[in-house]
């Protein structure tokens, strides 16, 4: 039986606990700072607390510490792995090999997995970081099915992690360079400045026009809801949500929306497959991807390449599709009607393409049933305008509240042994053992049958995260006269006597000498090896591979500054080797921005590969 993991995102602690509700198998957190999110630290008595709350269901805590680190602060992102492994998270995510050689030289415990910024897209480089001891690699978004299960076939001895849903980013993760280039702000440092979400004009060679300005790196998000189970046949056993910067209400969607999808898939697997942690969520609302925070979904490349991945008209989120404006009426109280089977509520954030493209928002002042009454009637608002809707006050107003509980199964044993009264519970769908005893002063029989009130002072879990599926009694006791206040009080004592079992951490200390794999880009530029620290320099050495150059963030000034499956010469039309049109242009191609700044496009045909440069 194989174990599937749900891996949600958790912004603070907030959301990690909501994650879990709603049904979540592990969660990845932030710690205060080293982590590929600036803008998501987390203080380590938060992540104790988060732990201490996940491992009551059985699900697990990982602490992202995956940043590159510089030589004046290796102490300090050690001493953090110390503090988050005393926390009792589970595993820590990293990046940067001078820490992981690090943290191991000063005997620090912990079950390390390759965060997807150290770019892993083939079985080589997944197979020398089993060797160096991780437990889990993070695999790159752009892999196909095939792709995943090539590896799982050649390294099977690794988990393997899949990002399954959420924002993309349009170059291979821990090779993209262009917000350090532009602006000082390190992706691999947890800085990233979006210069993939900017309008760029396709450039020739002799400085025309090959294409209007457009969001031509600008990726819909990921959703492969309906591809879990192709996922999961590849190999994979973790399925993970991105958005560690999104909002409670994102979480609590989207985990809400997988988790039940899972679920389908474990029943359908008829025993072959079970989820990673325990417990039952119910839930007080209909998940809706649609209604949450996207750009427009694609499958990207898991089916194969296909030119529906890139937003090309805005970076934004558009919303759900909510139908098409039908009659304007103009005058004192402006307003319209929409041909369309949703309902609106006052406050809805509605938006639009206008006839460039450009996207449009406004917001409903008033909604009575399909005629709305906008705050400010958009100029350029047409019949048959496609509305969509980025924010759905009542959707909203209903994951604000309560939306989600949590519970583990039990079964509960009333007996005597001798005129001792024992209470043990045992979980029926969890590793949980909990016992209790109390000694009666003599044994009175009762005027009544017992066994109803027995039942119900024993099943009163309602402040507890237990529910109880089955109450035995032991035949002696149905008619023994038991006071509710001692039943009451037993329950009690035996539900915190429960014992959560300890998660195995996997500790390898494996250091195999096997030189790092290096591809052609890899010899051009050593810098794509983001070594930051003197320590990461010797880790490497070590195991046979020389690297002279440093870190981009410590001084480089041209190269390769994204390495992307995505391919705008496919996305216009003119890739040959996909049945394209011959271009007609003169190369190489550039992207250009409104300001005036220029890079340069190198198509890898054989490779299928596009790197966007600078010179």
């Amino acid at each position: 039986m194989r174990e599937i993991e749900l891996l949600a995102p958790a912004k603070n602690l907030e959301c990690g606990i909501a994650a879990i509700d709603h049904g979540a198998d592990a969660v990845y957190i932030g710690a205060r700072n080293f982590g590929a999110r600036h803008a998501a630290g987390n203080s380590v008595d938060d992540i104790r607390t988060l732990c201490l709350y996940a491992h009551k269901f059985g699900v697990k805590v990982y602490a992202t510490v995956n940043t590159i680190v510089y030589d004046h602060e290796l102490d300090s992102a050690v001493t953090l792995v110390a503090e988050l492994a005393e926390a009792g998270v589970d595993a820590v995510l990293v990046q940067d090999m001078g820490l992981l050689a690090e943290a191991r030289r000063r005997g620090i415990k912990m079950e390390w997995h390759a965060s997807t910024q150290t770019d892993n897209r083939t079985a080589e480089k997944v197979e020398w970081l089993r060797k160096l001891g991780f437990s889990r690699v993070v695999l790159a978004r752009e892999l196909t099915a095939k792709e995943i299960e090539g590896i799982h076939l050649q390294v099977p001895d690794v988990e393997l992690e899949v990002f399954a849903h959420g924002a993309l980013c349009v170059s291979f993760s821990g090779q993209c360079y262009a917000s350090q280039y532009c602006f000082n702000r390190s992706a691999n440092r947890g800085e990233c400045a979006q210069m993939c979400r900017m309008r760029y004009s396709v450039m020739d060679a002799d400085g025309n026009e090959v294409a209007p300005p457009a969001y031509y790196l600008s990726l819909k998000d990921q959703c492969q809801i309906e591809n879990l189970e192709k996922i999961i046949e590849a190999g994979a056993c973790s399925l993970k949500i991105e958005g560690r910067l999104k909002d409670i209400s994102y979480v609590k969607n989207v985990v809400a929306a997988y988790s039940q999808r899972l679920d389908s898939i474990i029943r359908k697997s008829k025993g072959t497959l079970r989820r990673a942690s325990w417990g039952r969520t119910e839930l007080a609302f209909a998940p809706n991807l649609d209604k949450t925070f996207c750009r427009g979904y694609t499958d990207y490349f898991l089916n194969g390449r296909h030119a529906d991945i890139a937003s090309l008209r805005t970076p934004k989120a558009i919303g759900e599709y909510v139908g098409k404006v039908k009659e304007i009426r103009n005058g004192r109280q402006p307003s319209f009607n929409v041909a369309s089977l949703s309902s609106f509520a006052n406050g809805d954030g509605l938006c639009y393409l206008d006839s460039e493209g450009v996207m449009k928002g406004f917001r409903v002042n008033r909604a009575e049933g399909n005629r709305l009454f906008p705050q400010s009637m958009p100029h350029d608002l047409k019949p048959g305008t496609p509305l969509y809707r980025s924010q759905d006050q009542a959707f909203d107003k209903l994951l604000a509240g309560k939306t989600a509980e949590r519970t583990i199964a039990t079964d509960m044993k009333l007996s005597l042994d001798g005129n001792t009264l024992c209470l043990e519970i045992k979980g029926t769908d969890a590793p949980v053992h909990g016992f209790a005893s109390v000694t009666l002063d003599e044994l009175q029989q009762a005027q009544k049958p017992q066994l109803e009130n027995i039942n119900r002072q024993l099943t009163k879990l309602g402040n507890t995260i237990y529910r109880c599926e089955n109450v035995s009694v032991a035949p002696e006791l149905k008619n023994i006269f038991i006071p509710s206040s001692l039943l009451a009080g037993l329950r009690r004592e035996a539900v915190e006597s429960i014992i959560i079992p300890e998660h195995a951490k996997m500790t390898s200390e494996r250091n195999e000498k096997s030189p790092a794999p290096s591809d052609s880009y890899h010899r051009r530029f050593e810098y794509l090896h983001n070594v930051a620290n003197e320590k990461a320099r010797q880790f490497y050495a070590g195991l046979g591979t020389e690297i002279h150059g440093n870190a981009f963030e410590l001084g480089n000034e041209g190269g390769i500054l994204m390495q992307c499956r995505h391919c705008i010469r496919f996305t216009l039309g003119y890739c040959v080797k996909n049945g394209g049109k011959t271009p007609k242009w003169k190369e190489p191609l550039s992207l250009r921005l409104d300001d005036g700044r220029s890079f340069t496009l190198e198509f890898d045909c054989k490779n299928c590969q596009m790197n966007v440069l600078v010179k």
